[in-house]
């Protein structure tokens, strides 16, 4: 190839690169305004009128992040109402008893609406009685109104191996019951009422938010879980159906609710502002370990 023909071609191979240079250029320019305009949108309505949509799945345990994005939810003038969709067959005791003053604030400022999924039971029937009004559809499962504390009892496969756990401890009720001794019956005594106690403060809560007592109280307070037909019947849930209905009674409550959007909140992996606003939505994880490992006894309100 002579020296004239080598420049005519180097000439085409660096015009091809600089071409393909721009174009890309402009392809990353494009697509960055795209993703910019659209976190910038989504930022804008973030700040319109809506109604807010939470999801409660999962185990429930406590959750300081969730509560204060619920606190949020209360203070923002231009949230005018809140959905909670709930599918959890409950959680820990004291997890679900903050997660019901969460949407208590929240119900204070502004309508709430429940909408159960296929199971709302226990700790997530305690959610749901925060809200306003409780729609179900007429095959959730619900109630399991009820406390349980337990642990697993290895001391015979102690004794099998021969293995002795040596304790010193300031008193005999200290660290009990543990799983690798027997449990005193001063030790069962403390823990029946620990569940007593928890078991009447959940009853009366049943009581309070749900306007029964007596006979009609005893018949739902007894750890039984009932299809959204049967808690209707019982008094435990409002009304059959699903987010339609939910909207439709939130619009019963203050005209001009239905015909707003319903806006998605929600905690991202990372708990980044990006994330959220980008709208991302946090998977649930890591709550089945929790409540596998032994780390001391806890009080669970979980339904089926």
């Amino acid at each position: 190839m002579d020296p004239l023909e080598r420049d005519f071609y180097e000439e085409r191979r660096r015009r091809w690169r600089r071409r393909s240079f721009w174009k890309g250029f402009l392809v990353a320019l494009i697509l960055g305004l795209v993703l910019y305009s659209g976190a910038i949108l989504e930022a804008v309505r973030g700040f319109t009128d809506q109604v807010a949509r939470v999801e409660i799945d999962g185990i429930i345990t406590e959750d300081v992040e969730f509560e204060a994005m619920l606190d949020e939810i209360a203070e923002r003038d231009n949230v005018r109402a809140l959905v909670v969709r709930i599918n959890s067959p409950g959680g820990t005791t004291a997890g679900s008893e903050a997660l019901f003053g969460a949407l208590r604030r929240v119900a204070e400022a502004k309508p709430v609406v429940a909408v159960l999924g296929e199971v709302a039971a226990s700790g997530g029937y305690i959610a749901a009685m925060a809200a306003d009004h409780i729609v179900a559809r007429g095959n959730s499962l619900t109630g399991s109104i009820g406390v349980i504390m337990e642990y697993p009892d290895i001391t015979g496969l102690l004794e099998r191996f021969g293995i002795d756990v040596e304790t010193f401890r300031s008193s005999e009720l200290k660290a009990e019951p543990a799983p690798y001794r027997p449990i005193t019956p001063e030790a069962r005594r403390l823990s029946e009422a620990l569940v007593e106690e928890s078991y009447r403060w959940f009853r009366g809560l049943v009581a309070e938010r749900r306007g029964l007592e007596g006979e009609a109280l005893d018949r739902v307070a007894n750890g039984a879980v009932f299809t959204g037909r049967i808690a209707r019947e019982a008094g435990l849930v409002d009304t059959l159906g699903g987010e339609r209905e939910a909207i439709a009674w939130l619009e019963s409550r203050e005209p001009g609710l239905e015909a707003l959007p319903v806006r998605d909140w929600a905690l991202d992996p990372d708990r980044t502002f990006g994330s959220r606003l980008l709208g991302l939505l946090a998977p649930s994880g890591g709550i089945f370990g929790e409540i596998g490992r032994f780390d001391g006894p806890k009080l669970y309100s979980l339904g089926p």
